[in-house]
Parts: structure tokens; sequence; C-alpha cells
């Protein structure tokens, strides 16, 4: 790893530049040809794909770089590269291009269409700096910017009276994110006497007298945490995330393609600190792993796709929280990129769902809910996962983390057998459902063996985690175990009035969102001017 800083590391912070500059003019001059600020911002978009095809190069030749500090200990001005900030600028990039292409279309003949495109460019920049800050003052500062540019994004049709509101909401809980980020920044600057990450990184990695003497941790551990899961729409803070989709379609890409992505980065990047934190840890399983039950569950009962897919990336968001509570970081950058693209594609192609399910036209057999298929379909998947787990040379029982996340894909893998298995169809239907489970198992250990080998070395290494976090893990294992039981038994529960009601219940999300609406007093500030600051 670099020792030594190279001025030339802030040339990765220029195509952010680029982008706020652009979406600055467009405040200024938001009356330019949009034909012609389209094509400028598309040129931005590719200059940033070079300089991240660029930036990740030389983390391959050179491994980790680092920049001067411009300014303040604390609150200095430097960029960092390294496998993680490389990777994630890479999938920012890609997905800008696409995006920006997607809204010039979109938002064709629409008079504010520079002003999108700007608002869009100011965005990026900020979600680009997050990413390479070396440093926590300048994070901390673009962690904000992500958040107050996002939010002129989501107000963009201000007469929309649903969006103003769930705006709001976002907005104080963004706020809220903010105000324990920052506290959690006071903590490590007054300890350690430096913004630098590689400073406090390094002193985590030896531990010692420096983070002995740390009496803080555990409060700045849960800081962070809270942060992570406000940024990224956990329970019972994410009933906003569902309610904003009047916006334009572009935004809701870029929101849960992108910038939904900083809490479980922001708990990635700092994981040094969060490792040793077991309360921030365990807040991180019990949270993210609720949310994740909760919203998955709620997403099946949503007749919007919009909305579906809204409940979809707060369970992903949960999932990935409570994974980087478990300490498995190479894993939730595994399901960070996948689920980015995924997400990007779902909101980009929303408008095409109906007409693809009509045009695919397949009739699927009749389930039965027999309950030994049910349990077969589980232990299939479990044997799929035990004969590729011993191929990859893993033993889940040597790190009870890998055990928790290998309980989990037994289930998913199940929920490819069990429709298959459980019906009146062919049995070809059945064999073909198992080669497609080994398929899955294959892609996730030969990823996850890609994601651990790419990200060696910067990220604490997995260890058993302490008692308290192993039982969360159990009751969220056991959790989603029901909930996948109950799934594949809905041709017998179905007939259960019982079941009806918890889907209205799970269809409004447990009430939760209704309930903050009061606490927050959100329904008496739709009329409020939207322009916050």
């Amino acid at each position: 790893m670099q020792t030594t800083p190279d001025a030339y590391v802030f040339l990765v912070l220029l195509p952010a530049a680029l982008f706020a500059l652009l979406g600055g003019w467009a405040g200024w001059k938001p009356h330019s040809p949009a034909r012609r600020f389209g094509s400028w911002i598309m040129v931005a978009g590719w200059v940033n794909l070079l300089a991240a095809l660029t930036g990740a190069a030389i983390t391959v030749v050179q491994g980790t770089r680092l920049s001067l500090t411009l300014g303040p200990v604390l609150w200095g001005f430097s960029a960092r590269l390294d496998a993680l900030s490389a990777l994630v600028w890479l999938m920012i990039a890609l997905l800008t291009v696409v995006i920006l292409r997607y809204s010039r279309t979109y938002l064709d003949g629409d008079p504010r269409q520079t002003t999108f495109l700007g608002r869009m460019g100011l965005t990026i920049a900020c979600v680009q700096t997050l990413v390479l800050a070396g440093n926590l003052g300048l994070l901390f500062a673009a962690w904000v910017g992500t958040s107050l540019s996002l939010h002129r994004l989501l107000v963009f049709y201000p007469e929309r009276r649903a969006a103003r509101l769930a705006a709001w909401k976002k907005f104080v809980a963004a706020r809220l994110g903010d105000l324990c980020l920052f506290g959690a920044v006071v903590c490590l600057g007054s300890h350690f006497g430096t913004g630098d990450l590689e400073t406090i990184f390094q002193a985590f990695r030896q531990g010692g007298e420096g983070v002995a003497s740390f009496s803080f941790l555990g409060v700045t551990g849960l800081l962070l945490a809270l942060a992570a899961m406000l940024k990224s729409a956990q329970f019972p803070f994410h009933g906003w995330l569902v309610e904003v989709m009047e916006t334009p379609t572009p935004v809701s890409a870029l929101l849960h393609a992108g910038i939904l992505n900083a809490g479980p980065f922001l708990v990635v990047r700092l994981s040094p600190i969060l490792h040793e934190a077991v309360g921030g840890s365990a807040l991180l399983v019990l949270v993210g792993g609720f949310t994740g039950w909760l919203a998955s569950a709620a997403l099946l009962s949503q007749p919007s796709v919009k909305v579906a897919l809204g409940y979809s990336s707060a369970a992903h968001m949960g999932f990935m929280l409570m994974v980087a509570g478990l300490g498995v970081y190479p894993a939730v950058m595994l399901h960070l990129v996948a689920h980015s693209f995924y997400k990007a594609h779902a909101f980009l192609s929303s408008g095409s769902v109906v007409d693809a399910a009509k045009s695919k036209g397949i009739p699927l057999p009749a389930r039965r809910g027999n309950i030994p298929r049910v349990a077969a379909s589980l232990g299939i998947a479990l044997l799929v996962y035990a004969i590729f787990a011993w191929a990859w040379g893993v033993n889940p029982l040597d790190h009870p983390s890998l055990l928790a996340m290998g309980a989990i894909l037994v289930l998913g893998i199940g929920q490819i057998i069990a429709p298959t298995l459980d019906s009146v169809g062919p049995r070809t239907a059945t064999a073909m459902a198992c080669l497609m489970a080994m398929g899955v198992a294959i892609a996730f250990f030969s990823l996850e063996a890609g994601a651990h080998a790419l990200l060696h070395g910067i990220l604490p290494h997995s260890t058993t985690p302490p008692p308290p976090i192993l039982l969360l893990a159990l009751l969220v294992v056991l959790t989603y175990l029901g909930a996948v039981v109950t799934q594949m038994l809905l041709p017998v529960l179905s007939r259960d009035p019982r079941l009806y009601a918890w889907s209205v219940h799970l269809r409004n999300g447990l009430y939760a969102n209704a309930m903050l609406d009061r606490l927050a007093g959100s329904l008496r500030r739709h009329h409020a001017s939207t322009h916050f600051s």
C-alpha cells in the first residue's frame, strides 16, 4: 500500500468537478439550449467513464493511491483511490452514461430539461466525491451535498403534492442522518487528531493503545450505523422511498441504483471502525434484517410496479446492511454492484413491464401446497449449496457469518426449485429448475470469490462475531425461513382469512409510514415551500 501521497491523485476528482460546473451553469443559465447542454453533459459522462477505467487500471497495477491533504487535517481536501473506490466509481460512471442518455430522450421537449440535467450532474458530482474522498471532512460534505442535490430532483415537479410530501419526509430523515455522521466524524477527529482515512484505518489495523483508549468507539459505531440506515431508507423511515414515484423515471433510477447505496458504502468504507464496534454492527443486523423481511413481504402485495420496486430497494438495502453487520464486507459490495445494475434496468424499463408480461403469456402449472415436497425443495437446495461450498473450499462452520449467509442462499435456491417440484407440471421442469439453482450457486461462489480477491487487504478479515450478533443473525434467519416457507405453502394457506388480513397489513408496511407522518407532522406541511436549504 502507498505511504507517500501523490499530488496527481487529485485528478480523480476532476470529472466530479466537471459535473458540478455544468450543474452550476444550468442553475445560472436555465434557459440554455437543451440539446447543446445535453451534448455537453453527455461528453462529461463519457470523460468520466474513461477516467474511471483509467483509475481502475491504476489500482490494478499500483494498488491504493492517496493524494496530499489540502487544508486542515480534519476538514481538509484529499482523494483516495483504492480497489473499493475504483469499483464503485466505475459502476457510477457506467450508470451515469446510461441514465443521462435516457434522460435526454425522456425529457425531450420539456422546457426545463436543461435545469433537470444540471441537477442530475450536480448530484452525480456529489456521489462521486463521496466515493473518492480520502478525508472525513470531504466525505461528510459530499454526504450532505448528495442529499441536498437529490432533494432538488425529487421536487422537480413542485405542483405534485405527493412528491412534495415524500421529499419532505426524506429531507427530515436525511438531516437526522447528517447529524449522526457529523457526530461520528467529530468523535473520530477529536480522538485521532486527523480526518485522514488512511491514518485512522492504520490505527485500527494495528490496534494498540490508540484504539484501546478510544472511549467513544461504541458511540461512534452506533452513529455510523444510524447514518447508514437513515440514508438507505430503513425501518421505520422507509416510507418516503415508496412515495417518491412521481419524480421523473431517471431520478428513480439514479436514486435506487446509486444514492441509496451510500449507506452500505459508508459502512464498508469505514468497516475498520465498525468492525470493532459491537453495538453498531448489532444494530445493522437487527434493523437491516427486519427491514429486509418487511419490505420483501410488502412488495409481493403491491399492485404498482414502481412501488414494488421501491420496497424491493428497501429490502436489498436492509439485506446489505445486515450482511455488513455480520462482517462479510466483500459480499456487501458484490450485492451492491449487482443490485445497482439490476435496479437501473428495472426502473428504466418499468414502462414496458406490462407489455413484456403479456407477450410472455406462459401459463404456470398449478401448485399442490404439499409440505413434504416443499421440505424436499429446501433439502435439494441445501445439497446444492453444500456441493458447491465444498468445491470452492468454503467451510461455513469455520465462520458463523458465512453460515448465516449460506442459510439465506439455501432459502433463495429453494424458491427456484419449489414452484416446479410442488406442482402438477412435468418433471422436466423440476430438472430445469435444479440446473438453474446450480447456475445460481456457481455464480454466487464465483463472484463472491472474485469480490474477496479484489478487496483483499482493504477490508477487515471475516471473524467470528460476538454472541449478541450471532443471536440476532439466528433470529433473522429463522424469520426469513418462516417467510419463505409461508410463501411456498400459499396454495394451502391462501384459504385462511388471517393470511388475507396480514396481506393488507403488509401492503401498508405495518403502518409505520402513517405513524411517522403523524409524528413528524408531515401531513400538515404539504402546503409548505419545498425549497429547503
